[in-house]
C-alpha cells in the first residue's frame, strides 16, 4: 500500500487529498493490455478516468485539479469543503440534465454564487480527462488517444458539451458513458441515501442496475434513439400523405380551371367563324 498526499486551495479550506494507490498485478501489463483484456471479458469498451478539472463549480470556485490514479483515491477535508461537489461534478459532466439530482432548483445553481467575501462567477466548467490509450472509445471519439470531455455553462444560456475542444451533443456524451457502462445516473456513483434506494427498488429500478451491470445501456439507449427516429418519420410520412391528398384535391381543381379557357377558347372560335359567315351572306345578299 502507497500513500500519496496533495493539496489543493479552495476557497478559505486547504483540501487534503489523501491517495492511497495499490498497484494490482494485472496493472503490471500496462493500460492498453489490461483494457482489450477487459474488453475480451466484457465484450464493452474500458475507458478510464485520469483527471478531473473544476473551475466556478459551486463551492469550488478557484481552479481546481483532481488527479484519479490507479487504485482507491480517498478525499478527506472537514464539512461544508465540497466532496460531494466532486461527486455532483462527474454526474454533471457526464450529462446530467435535471437541477433536482445536482441539488438545486434550477441547473444555472451550479455556478458558484459568491460569498460575502467573494463575488459570484460566470461561467461554470467542468472537464473530465479519459484516457483513450487502448482506443476503445465510440467510433466518434475514437482517434485521440486521451479525451477531454468538458461541460460549460453560463447564467440564462445553458450548456454546451465539446470532447477535444469540438461542440458535440449532449446526447453524444451521454452515450460515450454508457458505453463504458457509467454515465450520471449510474450505480457506481454511490450518493446519500442510494444504497436504501437500491434495496427499495421498484422491478423497472432493478432491471435498469441489470442492464448496467450487462454492459448494455448503450445499446439501449440507442435503441430508444432509433426508435424515436423511426416513430418521427412515420408520423412524417402520415404527414406526407396528408400533403399528398390535399395537392391531388388541389390538382383535380386547377384541372377544372384549365379546361375552361379551352373551352373558351374554343367558343371564341366557334363565334367567330359563325359571324364571319353571316357577314359573307349578308355581302352576298347585298349584291
Amino acid at each position: 500500500m502507497v500513500w500519496r498526499s496533495a493539496f489543493r486551495r479552495v476557497p478559505g479550506v486547504a483540501v487534503n487529498l489523501q491517495i492511497a494507490c495499490r498497484k494490482a498485478e494485472a496493472f503490471s501489463q500496462g493500460k492498453a493490455d489490461l483494457c482489450h483484456t477487459f474488453r475480451d471479458v466484457c465484450g464493452t469498451p474500458v475507458i478510464w478516468f485520469t483527471r478531473l478539472r473544476l473551475s466556478g463549480f459551486k463551492l469550488l470556485a478557484d481552479p481546481t485539479e483532481l488527479r484519479i490514479e490507479s487504485g482507491l483515491t480517498s478525499i478527506v477535508c472537514p464539512n461544508s469543503c465540497g466532496k460531494s461537489n466532486l461527486i455532483e461534478a462527474l454526474r454533471w459532466v457526464m450529462g446530467e440534465t435535471s437541477a433536482r439530482q445536482m441539488r438545486g432548483g434550477e441547473m444555472d445553481g451550479v455556478i458558484f454564487g459568491g460569498t460575502t467575501s467573494r463575488p459570484a462567477y460566470n461561467p461554470a466548467e467542468v472537464t473530465m480527462v479519459l484516457d483513450n490509450y487502448a482506443h476503445t472509445a465510440p467510433v466518434l471519439f475514437n482517434e485521440a488517444a486521451e479525451l477531454g470531455v468538458t461541460r460549460r455553462i453560463e447564467r440564462g444560456a445553458g450548456s454546451i458539451y465539446r470532447v477535444n475542444g469540438r461542440d458535440v451533443r449532449a446526447r453524444d456524451v451521454q452515450l460515450l458513458f454508457s458505453d463504458a457502462a457509467t454515465g450520471a445516473r449510474s450505480t457506481a456513483l454511490v450518493g446519500q441515501d442510494r444504497i436504501g434506494f437500491l434495496i427499495n427498488a421498484k422491478p423497472s429500478g432493478r432491471r435498469s442496475l441489470l442492464e448496467e451491470a450487462a454492459r448494455i445501456g448503450g445499446l439501449l439507449g440507442r435503441r430508444h434513439e432509433a426508435g424515436a427516429r423511426l416513430r418521427s418519420a412515420e408520423a412524417n410520412l402520415e404527414r406526407v400523405e396528408d400533403v399528398l391528398s390535399a395537392f391531388e384535391r388541389q390538382r383535380q381543381n386547377l384541372r377544372k380551371q384549365a379546361r375552361q379557357p379551352a373551352r373558351y377558347r374554343t367558343l371564341s372560335d366557334q363565334i367567330r367563324t359563325i359571324k364571319a359567315v353571316i357577314l359573307h351572306m349578308q355581302w352576298i345578299a347585298a349584291l
